[in-house]
């Protein structure tokens, strides 16, 4: 079935985020245009952390990587890579005031990024899908999959984390990620006897190689830094249960349908939840609106997640599991 935006489109420009959870969260909407315009060919613009995730879209002509520049210069550099074509379909999820100068039959645009609902509905208004928005989901290639398979063979359970977010704040502390591996892959856990992969990018590995180190080497799978994005992704289709801050990779962990445990702390759950009916949250204790010192900086600060107890995390991880059709000790 065709959406409110569907037309007999050649050419598309979609622009999306530079973050690796935004343009996760937007990926259901690059889906839904695949899907309206089977034909088209796509163009992808979006910032350089982001733009692996987009190297197996189906029809992709391009993607263009915005570095950002003073003055936000970015913008007129692609207004000047895209000025040469008549698009048929402009997306913009980023409402760029120079995409509106290009020769385009048709615009899509978000209305406001401070809407106060979840990003997944958000971006799903652009296309007039608010009240059933398409779901996150990344394309991967046979190499993706294959690796995967090496990584993580079938045969053994596997309880994936993510320890590491980009702002130190938003980071559980280590020793409270051993303890709950310790309790999730114990004999009473929801995964007995699990082994423990452990993802994130290669300049987090200093702040998680005590909790790398901890797990015992027979049951540790460290990718901490060693794969591609959408490598990582394929993983998480392998996985049994993932659990990790608010990150891009919980996002993709999600959106690769894992049960995925999200861990939300000095970030909007109501935004930026794990999207999907085998995602779930906990949150801590102290409220979003309480939680920040009067001198937070986001660069500095250490972790706010300390009102966030084990036993939390235990029980909203036996309560997903059990939702997801799991059975649980």
């Amino acid at each position: 079935m065709q959406g409110p935006a569907s037309l007999s489109a050649k050419r598309i420009l979609f622009v999306t985020s530079t973050r690796i959870g935004d343009a996760v969260l937007s990926s259901g909407v690059l889906a839904r245009l695949t899907a309206d315009h089977p034909r088209a060919l796509l163009t992808v613009a979006c910032g350089p952390a982001a733009a692996p995730l987009f190297a197996a879209t189906p029809n992709l002509e391009r993607i263009i990587v915005l570095d950002k520049m003073p003055f936000s210069l970015h913008w007129l550099e692609l207004w000047a890579r895209c000025v040469g074509h008549v698009w048929d379909l402009v997306v913009d999820l980023r409402n760029t005031p120079l995409t509106w100068l290009l020769a385009a039959r048709r615009q899509r645009r978000i209305k406001s990024g401070r809407a106060a609902i979840h990003r997944v509905r958000l971006y799903g208004r652009v296309l007039g899908l608010g009240d059933d928005p398409p779901a996150p989901g990344l394309w991967t290639l046979p190499r993706h999959e294959d690796e995967a398979r090496r990584l993580l063979p079938d045969g053994a359970a596997v309880l994936a984390v993510g320890p590491s977010a980009n702002w130190r704040a938003k980071t559980w502390p280590a020793e409270r990620f051993l303890e709950l591996i310790g309790r999730l892959t114990g004999a009473s856990g929801i995964l007995p006897g699990a082994k423990v992969a452990v993802f994130g990018r290669d300049d987090e590995r200093p702040q998680t190689l005590r909790l790398i180190e901890t797990i015992p080497p027979e049951r540790r799978i460290d990718l901490m830094g060693k794969v591609e994005l959408l490598t990582a992704y394929a993983c998480f289709k392998r996985v049994a249960f993932y659990v990790g801050n608010d990150s891009g990779l919980m996002h993709m962990a999600a959106a690769a349908g894992a049960p995925t445990l999200g861990l939300f702390g000095p970030s909007r759950e109501e935004l930026y939840a794990p999207w999907g009916p085998r995602a779930g949250v906990a949150r801590a204790e102290l409220g979003f609106d309480r939680i920040f010192p009067p001198n937070f900086d986001h660069r500095t600060t250490g972790t706010l997640m300390d009102s966030l107890s084990v036993d939390a995390v235990e029980a909203a991880a036996r309560e997903l599991m059990s939702r997801a059709g799991m059975k649980v000790a």
